[in-house]
């Protein structure tokens, strides 16, 4: 039988996101709690101004661009406190939302916009050059460029976002009328093993649905007031916003809880370490190579991380090593959870009190699902049997945009979505997760897709075949791209054609696709008689490389 959650469930309101965040009548903190704060700038906003900006520019996208219900928005930006109210404001108009990573080539960001049907995109000054040649390729006119953050176009060119604003006659706009359950909030791209990102729809139903379950069974123990200096938890945020696990469990949970967000545009180890101790900073989510760093490196002796009440790590697997490196060094517990882009994200947390006696377990399942392990057969596995993890509930996105063979692989006639990723679960309902279906490479909780390393790197002059696998840097805690070479003939293999060949595929792909496991020249690439890459032997052949390096180092 699937496994039901162990908590109970909880009541999911029929509303779009708008209406759970800014008409609910239980909200337990006042207008003036400062919700996002930027650290570098001191600029905030308060729960009042988050809704009357964003009030403002939807009222504005009507005014201005006539955004009907389903138009869709880009953003193309690092984390900033003006994406929520921007987010929201484009909900309250009755369009959805499409984060990019702002470390994409023009390229990379044309396909997204392409894709979701992009109406208008919003960045940041930086990113503006990368941002026009994107759009030219998409089709969309530069007047539907905006800017947001600090940074305005000297020429006036771009406006602002904060001047995409109805000054007159608001009383004739009103909210957009959105089925919870049908419309879509959110396009997220995440990686496929095609190559292509696939576009992920999530409605409303399912972001409330996720905000909800975590405020119910994930980290309840965050409080909006109480603490030291009596303003309740203040959580560090540096995971991307551009990425479900930022957009739902920072800008979503911080807003419906009455947490304080310090909102960090990426994360850096010195700047991340300073903003615990000057802003007493409670609770952090983090990945990883994140924690690796607070259990090794110098720089941290430096601060006073005492104020950190508990990390959470999630978006890729923690190791015990790491979690108990870090609570020998610094006293503070880590713990796991699990999710995905398909999932809102976060289907599994471990409790605050069970973060040492379940180490290397993501926790338990949380309320309103049901979940299965399952065996190549498709037949359900008994607990402490090992199968592929598949999850149900309201939470589970609708299916790949534009990709009905892949929504049809993905999720079943009777609900759940089979995630790909394999593991086990123990008696007392912990849910663990050991390894992948997928082929997928993850570096540092970001997807990496072989084939379309795999697809760039056919194109050099001077490669005949390639084969690219994840392999695991220890140094970093987390897998980095490999490729497996064969030259063309009268090629010379060799140290300055790996550098030549690294360096002219970083020049095309976001910096989280670099080639960071280097290039291993090879006669010819493993293969089945149906021409598929045998990726398990370049693994295998990867270890023995790994055993013959530490050797020839004795």
């Amino acid at each position: 039988m699937p496994t039901k959650s162990l908590f109970p469930d909880i009541e999911i309101p029929n509303v779009d996101i708008w209406t759970l965040l800014f008409e609910r009548k239980d909200r337990p903190y006042p207008d003036d709690k400062v919700i996002y704060l930027d650290p570098d700038t001191n600029r905030s906003y308060t729960y009042a101004q988050v809704r009357a900006t964003a009030l403002d520019f939807g009222k504005g996208l009507k005014a201005n661009w006539g955004w009907k219900r389903g138009d869709v928005l880009a953003l193309f930006t690092p984390n900033c406190i003006d994406t929520p109210p921007i987010m929201w404001g484009a909900h309250w108009a009755g369009g959805i939302l499409s984060p990019a990573n702002p470390g994409y080539t023009a390229a990379e960001l044309a396909f997204q916009l392409k894709d979701a049907g992009a109406k208008a995109l919003v960045t940041q000054k930086p990113f503006l050059e990368t941002a026009r040649e994107a759009c030219k390729i998409a089709g969309i006119d530069e007047d539907r460029i905006i800017l947001m953050g600090d940074e305005k176009d000297e020429t006036a060119r771009f406006k602002h976002f904060s001047s995409i604003k109805n000054f007159s006659g608001t009383s004739r706009f009103r909210k957009a009328k959105i089925d919870p359950k049908k419309d879509l909030a959110f396009l997220v791209y995440s990686s496929g093993t095609t190559g292509h990102p696939k576009g992920v729809m999530l409605s409303h139903t399912n972001i409330v649905s996720n905000v909800l379950q975590s405020a119910n069974a994930g980290d309840y123990q965050l409080t909006w007031t109480g603490q030291k200096d009596g303003q309740g938890d203040k959580i560090l945020a540096f995971l991307p916003f551009f990425h479900i696990y930022g957009l739902t469990v920072l800008c979503h949970q911080s807003l419906y809880s009455g947490w304080q967000l310090v909102v960090m545009p990426k994360f850096d180890l010195e700047r991340f370490c300073a903003h615990i101790q000057n802003y007493a900073i409670t609770f952090a989510y983090a990945v990883p190579p994140v924690i690796l760093q607070l259990g090794k490196s110098p720089i941290v002796a430096n601060y006073d991380l005492s104020s950190l009440r508990m990390l959470n790590s999630g978006a890729a697997p923690l190791t015990r090593e790491l979690v108990e490196a870090v609570w020998k060094r610094l006293k503070i517990p880590i713990k796991q959870g699990y999710g995905l882009s398909e999932t809102s994200p976060t289907t599994h947390t471990q409790r605050w009190e069970d973060w040492q006696s379940t180490i290397g377990s993501v926790g338990l399942l949380m309320p309103n699902q049901t979940a299965k392990y399952v065996s190549a057969e498709d037949q359900e596995v008994p607990a402490g049997q090992t199968g592929e993890l598949w999850i149900k509930g309201p939470n589970v996105f609708l299916g790949y945009l534009n990709n009905p063979e892949g929504t049809a692989n993905a999720l079943t006639s009777d609900g759940y979505f089979k995630t790909g990723d394999v593991g086990h679960q123990d008696a007392k309902g912990n849910f663990y997760i050991t390894d992948r279906v997928k082929e997928l490479i993850k570096y540092k909780g970001f997807q990496v897709p072989p084939a379309e390393l795999e697809g760039i790197l056919i194109g050099h002059d001077d490669v005949d075949d390639v084969a690219v696998i994840g392999v695991y840097d220890e140094s970093q805690a987390t897998e980095v791209p490999r490729a497996y070479v064969v030259p063309k003939k009268g090629v010379e293999a060799g140290k300055e054609k790996e550098r030549e060949i690294v360096e002219w595929l970083g020049k095309k792909v976001a910096g989280h696709k670099r080639l960071r496991g280097g290039i291993r020249f090879v006669d010819m690439v493993p293969k089945s008689a149906s021409g598929k890459i045998l990726r398990r032997l370049l693994k295998e052949q990867a270890l023995k490389e790994e055993k013959d390096d530490v050797k020839a180092k004795l």
